[in-house]
């Protein structure tokens, strides 16, 4: 034999060539036909399911087992048991075991339209234990496809006719616009997954909506039983709408105010937060001064017990008779009030005067320093005194230089008439006034 390999050598490597080449083909399509190879591939992790039908299921054509998308493994076979009902297998890739629950739940559903079917797998919670070795899903867990024709069977003929001349509608009016419905529904997908997020918090609360929906039944039924009551009280709610009917006007009156007197207690309540913030740190503070004030009262007995024979005796009849006095000042103090600005403007000039006259800026200066500079108040000495010297003619009355007034009685009596405030100046030395000097109608 080694002789005729030797002899047919280039024969019997294309021969191994294409064996070996066949053999990766045969191992690639049994891959993609999803296909265990005994021996060289471990064995699944098998698991049942009970479906009341388990129509288009169709073994060792890639149907496969999912979660949320994800191919955990494949569809084994499928049997029936003699109740009818029918058992599919489920071979879970060794990698997921321990992955689904006893709690876990099955859907049989469509990829395409030509029933192209996988099992949508739903493992459970981690409440519930692991499921072992060929546990078997119960039938209450599973839930089969359903074909359009179930259900368009179920409604009747209007129904049926109206929904043909939806679809026929949608289709024209869908007709060349598949990428704007698929913009429209891709804007949707936010939202779907809120609901996804609502559903399973939903289903985590199975028996809070057990016990809600047992609840409510058992509150149906414990109405139903009470008609009699149920009839008063829908009788007396009616005398009673009928009664709030009667006075429309004056809800209708009592609604109109509500906005004007909402507004006004947000303002103020807004007001007495902003209050209540201050009040708050404020009565804090003030919980030691309630104590002091406690010996206060006590400290000041004393000086109240030897001061109240004093108000009564001296202080009292004191204040009575100063009420006249006060009422008579009332007026005065009405008209100092009154003059206070002006005289406030007159202070305030003055005031800048003084500052004037006794402004230095230098400050008081050494003595040792050859100039001085010094403010408006020195200098007002050094002005006197050289007016002394200015002026030095005087008399008895001071030094100082007279000032001597020419006129006749005539001019100066035309004069204080047309100056009233000169007037005061006529009884001066008694010149004008004097019949010897202006008497006799003489000037």
């Amino acid at each position: 034999m080694r002789r005729a390999i030797v002899k047919h050598r280039t024969d019997f490597l294309a021969i191994v060539a294409l064996v070996a080449i066949a053999t990766g083909v045969a191992y690639y399509i049994l891959q993609n036909q999803r296909l265990r190879i005994p021996f060289v591939e471990e064995s699944p992790f098998i698991l049942k399911a009970e479906y009341s039908t388990a129509q288009a299921v169709t073994p060792g054509q890639g149907q496969t087992v999912r979660v949320s998308g994800v191919r955990i493994g494949d569809i084994g076979k499928v049997d029936l048991d003699r109740t009818g009902r029918a058992v599919i297998t489920m071979e879970i890739d060794r990698k997921y075991e321990g992955l689904v629950r006893t709690d876990a739940t099955a859907l049989l559903r469509p990829k395409t339209g030509l029933k192209d079917m996988f099992i949508e797998l739903d493992p459970g919670t981690h409440a519930a234990p692991e499921a072992e070795y060929g546990w078997r899903m119960p039938l209450h867990n599973t839930l089969p496809d359903v074909n359009p024709d179930e259900f368009l069977a179920s409604l009747d003929r209007d129904t049926r006719d109206y929904l043909q001349l939806l679809l026929n509608g949608a289709g024209r009016g869908l007709k060349g616009r598949g990428t704007d419905l698929q913009d429209a529904l891709a804007r949707f997908e936010p939202t779907f997954r809120d609901i996804a997020a609502v559903t399973g918090e939903v289903r985590k609360r199975r028996g809070e909506l057990r016990r809600l929906i047992h609840s409510l039944n058992r509150l149906n039924a414990e109405v139903a039983s009470k008609d009699d009551d149920l009839a008063e009280l829908i009788t007396t709610s009616s005398r009673v709408f009928r009664a709030f009917a009667s006075e429309s006007a004056n809800v209708s009156a009592t609604i109109r105010e509500f906005p004007s007197t909402l507004r006004q207690a947000t303002t103020t309540l807004d007001k007495v937060d902003r209050m209540a913030r201050l009040l708050g740190p404020t009565s804090e503070k003030l919980v030691p001064v309630a104590g002091a004030i406690v010996r206060a009262n006590v400290a000041t007995t004393p000086y109240a017990r030897e001061a109240a024979p004093l108000l009564r005796k001296d202080i009292r009849p004191f204040v009575r008779e100063l009420r006249p006095l006060m009422r008579d000042l009332r007026p005065t103090a009405h008209d100092l009030v009154e003059a206070e600005p002006f005289l406030t403007r007159s202070f305030v000039v003055l005031n800048h005067l003084f500052n004037l006259l006794a402004y230095n800026p230098e400050g008081r200066e050494p003595p040792d320093k050859a100039t001085r500079e010094e403010g408006y108040l020195f200098h007002l000495g050094w002005l006197q005194h050289q007016v002394a010297n200015l002026f030095p003619s005087g008399d008895a009355h001071g030094p100082g230089r007279p000032i001597t007034t020419g006129g006749t009685c005539a001019t100066f009596r035309a004069l204080l008439e047309n100056e009233p405030e000169a007037a005061l100046l006529t009884g001066f030395g008694g010149v004008l006034t004097d019949p010897t000097i202006c008497g006799g109608g003489q000037p």
